[in-house]
């Protein structure tokens, strides 16, 4: 026996490409991800672990593996050399290695906002929606927050395959039947900064920063009354599904977010059996067989299971988007109809709102001196009021004007209080425009749009004396117009595939209170010692669990419908004008938001419950799209997992995926001004199903520019029956326009009580 078991592995050396190894100990090591084809897996290996563990030890004497993957991917990630990763690439079997790529996070009134307490007899009972498992990666919980009370929820589902992990101040007690799992994974992260250090961070899916609290409270929180922070937005909080359960995946530490971490989060969460991933995070743009969010993203999707993610946190700067993977449903900000105001009065009796959560002690009435940071300063961007750029003789106090940008809001109140200032007015400038992000500053402030802050500015540099106050005014509830898209809501056009537009909506971004950690106080900063219950935060993070929260709604009105389908409801019926008629609002630019603002507009979920057509698609769609971008079958198996050969006689077209949006990028003619008229002509084929009650369909297209014809055919469709599919064609027929010119539409399929509605954005290259 032990002479046949020689023989076998000498004879699985010999189909390996044997090296001597060269030392590599000269070259940092680094994190890999390595994609393997289980096909070629040798019998005679019981399993694949057994298989990747030889071909590591081909290339290199000393790196491990950190995980192994089965669900999210096939393979593992192991730390090495860049020479000995180049040296397993050419191993039997191995589909690709790419380095490991840091991820970053994308950092109540909502249910009323969106019409959940209103028209809440519409939907689903609470035993469904309580068998829909949302799965939230990010930095963890606090499990002691009263919005993972499980008080009525019944066993927990069947399909829960999962399990609750114990680590530093984490026991099997801290889940119950609300909070159902939770599990950690730093392998990655330590193998980068080395043994996590328990005193300061807990080694276990205990939240201490704050952000994975708050996000998966936001999605399923239960229902607390008397919630608040600081005594502002005083009321009830509750999740948008507050009967579903939670799955918490701690993926992301102090130190940041590792994708060897979020692919291993991904992976368990597969195989746990929830219905929903929520993921407020994003990384560098790199294609999707590259890109660790969109691998795990597409294995989820293939498996049933709809995937939120935030769209980041970079606009209003065009091209700014993360997570634009089409099996993703990727999710910009907007605002609320509340606010917390703050009151800014100047010297000459000028009065300016703003907006602030401080709830300290408040200034004196009477006027204190008032400078600008930007002539305080020792440094260049003094402006910015960065930590220790102040000079104390010039600032003690005064009230310091400061820019924002460059720096944490929150933290350049604190660069005021280290030098001796009393309270900071913060100025946005043009690249925020008059949007108003609240923060619960640790000194006196009101946050100011640029017109106030310009104005404020003027004031200070014309009068050799100038004084000012600050003063709070609660919570004001109503404001209008709203909502309106946040400036650092990241913006298109697709950087990756333009031809598929993101966002996919905007959902509820700004000044969002859910619970938080009693680790850390609400400015997350070392020097605040105030705890709190809830927090109020502001972030396209936000905005992902709420939409990943409605698709848990959702999912239990409709467990048949696919996560297309799904995100199909909410892109369809989503909005993009207010009740008078008008247009939505970018805060960045005062102007009508567009469909790279906004994309599909901002969710609906209460006719997103009943949308009465939707766009489906599976993974055979979403094959031919990668056809499309012309990708290898081995690009394709290390994304998808499936062995699939692009048919060279037949022409694909990304402009042909099954997507509720049209986006047409369009070539400029050469020439001065766009060059010539000659017309291009683009079709796109979309299928719909219908999924409401069976009826005909007229097609209705609106557009702001007479230099594109848009022609739909058929122009009526007719549905008799449920699950009926019928498709159409979309002809735009563009006269050549100036390189960077958008023009944007919409395509509307009204029948009964149901309007099916579409953005268009075409753009000259």
């Amino acid at each position: 026996m032990v002479n046949l078991m020689h023989v076998s592995v000498v004879t699985l050396l010999i189909c390996y490409h044997v090296y001597a190894v060269p030392d590599y100990k000269h070259q940092k090591k680094i994190t890999y991800i390595v994609h393997m084809d289980k096909s070629y897996m040798p019998s005679s290996f019981d399993d694949h672990v057994q298989w990747y563990d030889l071909s590591l030890k081909t290339v290199s004497n000393s790196a491990k593996i950190l995980y192994t993957y089965e669900n999210a991917i096939h393979g593992f990630a192991t730390r090495m050399a860049p020479g000995e990763s180049k040296l397993l690439e050419g191993q039997p079997g191995v589909l690709s290695v790419h380095e490991e790529i840091a991820y970053e996070l994308h950092t109540t009134r909502s249910p009323s906002f969106l019409g959940l307490e209103k028209h809440e007899a519409l939907f689903p009972t609470s035993t469904s929606v309580s068998e829909v498992i949302v799965g939230v990666l990010d930095t963890g919980v606090w499990p002691e927050s009263k919005s993972y009370d499980d008080t009525g929820l019944g066993p927990i589902p069947d399909s829960w395959k999962g399990t609750c992990e114990v680590g530093t101040n984490f026991s099997l007690s801290s889940c119950n039947r609300k909070l159902i799992g939770a599990r950690f994974f730093s392998r990655g992260y330590e193998a980068a900064y080395g043994p996590i250090d328990e005193t300061v961070e807990s080694k276990s899916p205990r939240d201490d920063d704050g952000h994975g609290t708050h996000t998966s409270t936001t999605a399923t929180g239960s229902v607390v009354a008397r919630a608040s922070l600081l005594g502002y937005a005083e009321g009830t909080a509750r999740g948008m599904a507050p009967r579903a359960r939670l799955a918490a995946y701690k993926v992301c530490w102090l130190g940041g977010c590792f994708g060897s971490d979020i692919l291993a989060g991904m992976e368990a969460a597969i195989t746990d059996g929830v219905n929903i991933l929520s993921l407020s995070i994003g990384g560098t743009l790199i294609d999707y067989y590259r890109d660790t969010v969109a691998l795990g993203a597409f294995r989820a999707m293939s498996h049933g299971i709809f995937v939120s993610c935030s769209a980041g946190n970079s606009g209003p700067s065009s091209y700014s988007l993360s997570n634009v993977a089409p099996w993703i449903s990727t999710v910009g900000a907007g605002t609320l109809d509340r606010d917390f105001p703050a009151y800014v009065s100047l010297g000459n009796g000028r009065k300016f709102s703003g907006v602030s959560l401080y709830s300290g002690k408040l200034l004196l009435s009477t006027l204190v001196p008032l400078v600008l940071a930007s002539n305080a300063s020792k440094v260049s961007s003094g402006n910015l009021c960065l930590g220790g750029s102040l000079v104390p003789e010039k600032v003690a106090g005064k009230i310091v004007v400061c820019d924002r940008g460059m720096s944490a809001r929150v933290a350049k109140g604190v660069a005021v209080k280290d030098a001796g200032g009393i309270g900071m007015i913060l100025a946005n400038t043009d690249s925020y425009g008059e949007e108003l992000v609240a923060d619960a500053h640790l000194i006196p402030s009101a946050a100011v749009g640029q017109k106030a802050g310009d104005a404020i500015k003027m004031y200070v540099s014309s009068n050799p004396n100038p004084t000012a106050t600050i003063a709070s005014g609660g919570t004001h509830l109503g404001v209008q117009p709203s909502p309106v898209v946040a400036a650092f809501s990241s913006r298109g056009p697709n950087p990756i595939t333009p031809a598929i537009l993101k966002p996919d909506f905007i959902a509820p971004g700004v000044n969002i209170l859910a619970s938080w950690t009693g680790k850390v106080g609400p400015t997350g900063l070392d020097g605040d010692t105030r705890h709190v219950g809830f927090n109020i935060i502001s972030g396209t993070s936000m905005s992902c669990p709420h939409a990943s929260g409605l698709a848990a709604l959702l999912k239990a009105a409709h467990p048949e419908w696919s996560p297309a389908a799904i995100r199909s409801a909410l892109m369809t019926t989503a909005y993009t004008t207010y009740k008078n008629g008008q247009r939505m609002q970018d805060v960045s630019t005062g102007m009508p938001s567009t469909p790279f603002d906004h994309g599909a507009g901002h969710v609906d979920p209460v006719s997103a419950l009943d949308p009465g057509l939707v766009y489906d698609a599976a993974v055979t769609d979403y094959l031919a799209f990668l056809c499309a971008l012309n990708y290898s079958s081995i690009k394709i198996k290390a994304l998808t997992d499936h062995d699939f050969t692009c048919d060279l006689g037949k022409k694909y077209s990304v402009g042909n995926l099954n997507y509720p949006s049209f986006a047409v990028p369009l070539q400029t003619a050469s020439g001065r001004g766009g060059g010539s008229d000659a017309p291009t002509t683009v079709k796109y084929t979309r299928t719909l199903t219908n999924v409401g009650t069976p009826t005909t369909y007229k097609v209705l297209v609106s557009s702001d520019i007479k230099a594109v014809k848009i022609a739909v055919e058929p122009q009526v469709l007719t549905f008799s029956q449920l699950n009926e599919k019928k498709s159409y064609t979309v002809t735009f027929t563009a006269s050549s326009m100036p390189s960077g010119t958008n023009s944007f539409g919409r395509l509307e399929w009204l029948g009964g009580n149901y309007v099916v509605s579409s953005p268009i954005a075409l753009s000259w290259m």
